[in-house]
């Protein structure tokens, strides 16, 4: 059988680790976005509420002026 070099099987490791580390950065920015997502998705619903509402009473309010 050939034996295992243990510089090479080092440099292994380390970039095993170094991998790790990157992963586990990007679980964290991958998180973030996520949050910033869903807030963002709350503020569109209330803007969008906001707009309906503003929108039926500008209707409103021109059906009046105009029906007479």
């Amino acid at each position: 059988m050939t034996d295992i070099d243990p510089i090479e099987y080092g440099k292994l490791v380390n970039s095993v680790e170094n991998l790790e580390r990157k992963v586990d950065a990007l679980e964290v920015d991958i998180k973030k976005l996520v949050a910033m997502a869903e807030r963002s998705k709350g503020s569109l619903w209330a803007l969008m509420g906001v707009a309906s509402v503003a929108g039926a009473f500008i209707s409103y309010v021109s059906e009046m002026i105009f029906k007479k």
